[in-house]
């Protein structure tokens, strides 16, 4: 959609045509230099006139000389005018019998042209310009004159009313059954409001959405939108915050003045932590807007009248950060989690998304929701949309399953590379790498199935992959659970070692998970016999990530517990390693045959994988 270019309102247009038809008047009214009715005559026949006693009545202004004759001129007018010229020259001219006359001035051109013309196109200039950066008209004086400027502490929200209500309902929203619950007794709050309020119940005043980013927070506050039938004012957080101090927390205000007037309404805020950052945080840098806007916030909240219904909402991924003002009791006191969806809710989420789509019949979606376990409702809607495109560049008439297998590991794994070229003793590093990988998998029981291994580069820097097929989603994990995993990912370093070849840098981002989980078993779950049961690394500020250590930490204990801790967590790992090797030793005639078979195929299947011997755990 084109963007549409900021224009003067017709009312600043009718101040420049005056101005402009004033200007001309006054330039042409000067122009001729004679009056109407009256005859102009050079000033040297005046100067004869005037000797010759035939003058009978003068008038001077300025440098015009009207007057009258005793006598007709020869067009038979008595009236005449003329312009002086100076007396030092009048005679001069005289002398020499020459006619002389003066002509109109321009000053009054250039007067009008140096005062006038310029601070018009100052005016127009800054007009358009503060239009332009403010977002063009709005309410303002003047018919809309600097409508943007004097419009920059209104609230910027859209409103969403009955009538120009959205589509999004509860029914298209999936695998959050819990929050859809909790938020649909609000709308019911809205609707009935005396149905509640019969036992002294009162409205909630604020509703905060809390989850990891593309899980539904923004669909949720869109699904209320459509089912409520109340206002519904849209807003983000960052824009409240500007440079000026004081602009945030007057659209603050002018936000909620709004809202008063339209209630029963809802106001959801997206994004809060733009606006909700803990004070103080930052003691070196200045946040003196950021912080009167959440002041004022905070007092808007205070101010409600328990007879308005009025509901904030807002979300988050980032509640760690919010001012703990914002959450006490009165608040935000309903703090909702919208979480990853488990197996049956990627079920539910993916029948909305695949419901439009053509599907072929070996397409079953409990199978398509297992192969995506940590999946979010984006990743599932982004899903969707690349197996259709990877059945379209086929040029199938529908979806099949390998379609979304495909779609998986481009969204996993990243785009296959096929054009990077390996030299063959890094092909056949790759390929017993990765055999390394599902075979130590296929050995330890109870290990996630292997699906495909392949050896075709994808992604930045992935030069082959192994991957794996949850049977369940897991909550918790066992500490033996946590030593197969690690197994798992040093079997690709351990077959390398087996190869006897020197070992290579593939196995660098395993070795950084591996040792995320060591890390994990020695300081967060104190499993570390040595070091016992204790949490060494008790500040996980950002408990809505995966990775742990997002923000800096203070560490609270001795430098002979941190040796400790290094060597509780290198011995983890080496002993993971050291399992992967005696695994695969067992089975060298396996890891030599499906290396073989993967440099033949580049890809292998479940069913192609060679047979193991299983190991105890």
């Amino acid at each position: 959609m084109p963007t549409q270019k900021p224009r003067l309102p017709p009312s600043v247009w009718l101040i420049f045509i005056g101005l402009a038809v004033v200007t001309m008047l006054g330039v042409f009214g000067n122009r001729g230099g004679a009056d109407a009715g009256s005859t102009a005559i050079p000033y040297s026949q005046f100067q004869q006139l005037l000797d010759a006693g035939k003058v009978k009545q003068v008038t001077v202004s300025g440098n015009m000389i009207r007057g009258t004759l005793k006598e007709k001129l020869p067009d038979g007018n008595t009236s005449f005018s003329t312009l002086q010229v100076p007396a030092d020259l009048a005679g001069t001219l005289a002398k020499h019998g020459v006619e002389y006359s003066a002509a109109p001035s321009n000053d009054a051109l250039g007067t009008l042209l140096s005062w006038v013309v310029p601070p018009l196109l100052f005016v127009g200039i800054w007009l358009w310009a503060s239009r332009a950066m403010m977002g063009g008209g709005g309410r303002g004086g003047l018919g809309g004159l600097g409508g943007g400027l004097f419009s920059v502490g209104r609230s910027r929200a859209k409103l969403i009313t009955a009538e120009t209500g959205i589509q999004t309902t509860f029914d298209d929203v999936a695998g959050v059954d819990e929050a859809k619950a909790e938020l649909h007794e609000i709308v019911d709050f809205l609707k009935r409001p005396e149905e509640f309020g019969r036992l002294g119940a009162h409205i909630p005043r604020g509703i905060l959405l809390v989850g990891p980013p593309g899980t539904g927070k923004t669909l949720l506050a869109r699904a209320i939108a459509g089912e409520a039938g109340v206002p519904f004012f849209s807003t983000n957080g960052a824009e409240f915050v500007e440079m000026f101090v004081g602009v945030g927390a007057a659209r603050v205000r002018d936000l909620f003045e709004q809202a008063r007037g339209s209630a029963p309404c809802i106001i959801f805020i997206d994004e809060l932590d733009a606006l909700g950052r803990a004070r103080g945080a930052s003691p070196i840098t200045g946040q003196d807007e950021k912080e009167q806007t959440l002041n004022q916030l905070l007092a808007e909240m205070d101010g409600f009248d328990r007879s308005v219904a009025i509901v904030v909402l807002a979300a988050t991924n980032r509640p760690e950060i919010l001012d703990p003002a914002l959450l006490r009791a009165g608040r935000f006191d309903r703090q909702v989690l919208v979480d990853r969806p488990d197996k049956k809710g990627r079920v539910d989420i993916l029948k909305i998304h695949l419901k439009r789509m053509k599907l072929a019949d070996d397409v079953k979606i409990e199978d398509v929701a297992a192969l995506t376990p940590g999946f979010t409702g984006a990743d599932l809607a982004n899903l969707a949309n690349e197996a259709a495109v990877v059945a379209t560049r086929r040029g199938g008439d529908s979806v099949s399953m390998d379609d979304f297998t495909r779609a998986i590991e481009r969204i996993v794994a990243g785009l296959e590379k096929k054009s990077r070229v390996l030299i063959p003793n890094e092909r056949r590093i790759v390929a017993y790498h990765e055999m390394g990988h599902a075979l130590v998998a296929l050995a330890i029981p109870g290990s996630d199935p292997v699906q495909k291994v392949s050896i075709i580069p994808r992604g930045i820097g992935a030069l082959g992959y192994t991957m794996q097929r949850p049977v369940d989603d897991r909550f918790l994990m066992s500490r033996q659970e946590l030593e197969n995993r690690m197994t798992v990912l040093l079997g690709g370093r351990a077959a390398e070692m087996i190869l006897g070849d020197d070992i290579s840098t593939g196995a660098a981002d395993d070795l950084a998970k591996a040792t995320d989980i060591a890390r994990g078993i020695v300081m967060r779950f104190g499993m570390d016999e040595h070091l016992g049961p204790v949490a060494w690394d008790t500040e996980q500020a950002n408990f809505l990530h995966d990775q742990p250590g997002a923000f800096w930490q203070q560490r609270r204990y001795s430098d002979e517990t941190a040796h400790e801790i290094d060597q509780a967590v290198r011995a983890h790992v080496e002993a993971a390693r050291a399992r992967a090797v005696s695994i695969l030793q067992a089975n060298r005639e396996a890891l030599d045959e499906g290396a073989t078979a993967l440099l033949a195929h580049e890809t292998l299947g479940a069913d192609d994988l060679p047979k193991v011997k299983q190991m105890a755990a």
